[in-house]
């Protein structure tokens, strides 16, 4: 019989403790939250101080009666949950519902790496519950459920079934919806720059028109080049001008590592590179952080926590990548001292560790067997940002040179170039841009100040003012950080909510907002304007933290936002006029010809006859994957059971019957063109052959 009773969120994490803690310890879990607000009702007593009523969630039973057995028998009980608000609500929870405070001794361990020295650590300095950290994650939930059970009904109401709306998740939708305003309201200008190309030696450069000189020597003045007019004067001149060094400058410049991962950057970084939707990027490092079978070590955590807000590394990570570097890049690639990072970012928790590799040895090489295709990527890419982050700088060197054009005016000229001195960090790793520059430039010639150079050609070139970039799930997560709007735990599910309530569409790796999101984020701005207010939202997470650092009581936080928000539902319920929202697709009712709409009902959207009542044709609404079918050549969806598990038909069903529980791939079997499938251990299967194909010979998947 075991003395000690450990507490987890999942099977993984037990199997990979068990490894570490050896005899005297049994280790359950719980499978996650075991207690929450009741699906049905809004399980909140608003007039004796928003009393949660929480119940057990449904399928949980079998597992609180696993914790309660197992903790009869135990001396100690050790509560190991996430190390976040999150993990210590579930923790508070399991000692409500299992009856554990009455119990044996009851201990809170917490750890931000599974590894042996770091559970270790954490069970010599075991701790009680803060419920600090649970009174900031019961008013968060508390919020989210007032604004939710209060706002959905409304929304579904007076816009359509299947919407809902969220404290966060409105706040995001606002973004997207007032970026597509911008891009709609912008008017585009017509601009002209001009370059002049020299050539000296072997070398050919250009050098950009920066303005018109002054005779006194004083500050160049802007030239408007607006049209070809203008344009055609400035050329005319510089044609027939003499060019004249007036100095020449060269420095050196650095550039420095970007921080290893937060919860937010690791996000965007994946989609940037890899391709991962947030949600999934997640769902992956979960299963990094919890454990895998790695050789002869058996299971073990390969990252540290993966929801955090900090930029901290442990000095034994530090000193552990500054050897890594010494022995594989040369000493020319350690900085003096190591790389620090201070976070910038509203409500950061320092106390937390960065994103990184348990331990650098475990190169991504090393570990191809061992993890999926996925899991791998998101890895190495985790592994290279850490390591790079402890690297030397990258160092270039810089010219820059002014020129004089002489024709009765003087315009003045600059050139600019760099050369890579030492590529420093950039060996290993460079940051993914959400908008790609092209940060290219040629070197310059060594030019003498006073030196003639002759014109080679005179280069105008038309541009005209672009309106803002619409969001990518990347750029979208760095706009709310930036705001202070969310935290680590919430920036996956925003997008995901967001994309499936059809508020956005995601097409070429931006964001759309879709009538029915533009309907519902004037509907908010307009009747409920605190909910939507990006800096409203901002103060609400920061008073979010003030509880859970103890220095605000949660009640009257909630109190104060609820009163005027009552208010403002009691006022939207009378004056909101009902506006269904509907969207006709490229498709003709099979049934009379009318054009199909998207509507939205009690279970989400689904296609309908636009002629409702007097068509009743109606048709569940699929996702399209853009893939083929391999029996009629229609297209690929994914479709729902009636159980609501997910599978993948053809959209000329019934006339075609092709379906899979695998999701089909986009690329065609390298070896007969047929569909491929995702199986498993890093594999792929053709339909139409059989053959086992290596997913690594495959383009990388958007998912």
């Amino acid at each position: 019989m075991a003395d000690r009773l450990v507490i987890v969120e999942s099977p993984a994490k037990a199997r990979t403790l068990s490894r570490f803690l050896g005899r005297g310890y049994s280790i359950v879990a719980s499978m996650g939250h075991v207690r929450d607000l009741p699906q049905k009702t809004m399980g909140l007593d608003i007039k004796n101080g928003f009393k949660p009523s929480y119940q057990t969630i449904k399928g949980k039973a079998k597992a609180i009666k696993s914790i309660k057995d197992a903790a009869k028998k135990s001396r100690e009980v050790y509560l190991a949950t996430d190390p976040d608000r999150e993990g210590e609500a579930i923790a508070w929870h399991l000692t409500e519902v299992a009856g554990l405070a009455k119990g044996p001794s009851l201990r809170r361990v917490v750890f931000h790496e599974i590894t042996p020295e770091a559970v270790k650590e954490s069970f010599l300095h075991s701790r009680d519950l803060d419920m600090n950290l649970v009174n900031a994650q019961q008013a968060r939930r508390i919020l989210d459920r007032l604004v939710g059970y209060r706002l959905t009904p409304l929304l579904r109401n007076k816009v359509g079934g299947g919407l809902s709306a969220g404290r966060v998740q409105s706040a995001a939708l606002r973004l997207v919806v007032d970026r597509e305003r911008d891009i709609e309201a912008f008017v585009s200008q017509e601009y002209w720059t001009i370059e002049v190309e020299f050539q000296k030696g072997k070398v050919k450069f250009r050098a950009r028109l920066v303005g018109e000189k002054p005779a006194d020597g004083g500050k160049p003045k802007s030239l408007d080049l607006f049209n070809q007019a203008d344009v055609d004067v400035v050329d005319g001149a510089l044609k027939s001008a003499s060019f004249t060094v007036d100095f020449m400058k060269h420095k050196e410049a650095k550039r420095g590592p970007a921080p290893p991962f937060i919860t937010s950057t690791v996000q965007q970084d994946a989609y940037r590179k890899l391709g991962f939707a947030a949600e999934y990027t997640m769902r992956l490092a979960q299963q990094l952080y919890e454990g895998i079978e790695v050789g002869s070590e058996g299971a073990v955590g390969l990252i540290t926590y993966m929801r955090t807000d900090s930029t901290r590394v442990a000095a034994s990570a530090i000193t552990e990548a500054r050897q890594y570097i010494g022995d594989n890049f040369g000493k020319e690639y350690v900085p003096s001292r190591p790389n620090s990072f201070l976070r910038k970012v509203k409500g950061a928790q320092e106390a937390h560790e960065a994103i990184r590799p348990t331990s650098i040895g475990r190169e991504p090489s090393n570990l191809k067997s061992h993890l999926s295709r996925d899991q791998l990527c998101l890895y190495e890419l985790i592994w290279k940002r850490m390591v790079a982050s402890q690297m030397a700088p990258a160092l270039f060197d810089t010219a820059s040179a002014d020129i004089t054009a002489a024709n009765g005016s003087s315009y003045l000229l600059r050139a600019s170039g760099s050369v890579l001195k030492f590529p420093g960090f950039t060996a290993l790793y460079m940051e993914g841009r959400d908008d790609e520059e092209d940060e290219a430039r040629s070197p310059l010639p060594l030019l003498k100040s006073g030196e003639s150079l002759k014109c080679q050609g005179v280069f105008p070139k038309q541009h005209f003012t672009q309106p803002p970039p619409r969001f990518t799930e990347a750029s979208l997560i760095r706009a709310l950080e930036e705001r202070g709007i969310g935290r680590p735990s919430t920036y996956a599910p925003i997008n995901s909510t967001l994309k499936q309530r059809g508020y956005v569409l995601r097409q070429s790796g931006r964001l759309f907002p879709q009538k029915v999101g533009l309907v519902v984020a004037d509907l908010l701005r307009d009747h409920f304007p605190d909910v939507v207010d990006l800096s409203f939202t901002t103060q609400m997470e920061d008073r979010l933290d003030s509880i859970a650092q103890g220095e605000m009581e949660w009640l009257p936080v909630i109190s104060d936002f609820y009163a005027p928000f009552d208010e403002s539902v009691q006022q939207a319920k009378k004056s909101i006029e009902k506006n269904k929202v509907e969207e006709e697709i490229q498709e003709k009712c099979a049934q009379c010809g009318r054009p199909l709409v998207i509507k939205r009902g009690r279970f989400g959207p689904f296609i309908s006859c636009s002629g409702y009542p007097e068509c009743s044709y109606k048709r569940a609404y699929s996702l399209k994957l853009g893939v083929r079918c391999p029996q009629c050549g229609g297209e690929v969806v994914e479709k729902r059971t009636r159980r609501h598990k997910t599978f993948y038909g053809c959209l000329s069903y019934p006339e075609c019957h092709f379906a899979s529980f695998q999701r089909p791939l986009p690329q065609p079997c390298p070896q007969c063109g047929g569909l491929l499938v995702s199986g498993s251990r890093n594999q792929a299967r053709c339909l139409k052959e059989g053959h086992r194909i290596n997913l690594d010979v495959l383009e990388p998947v958007l998912v």
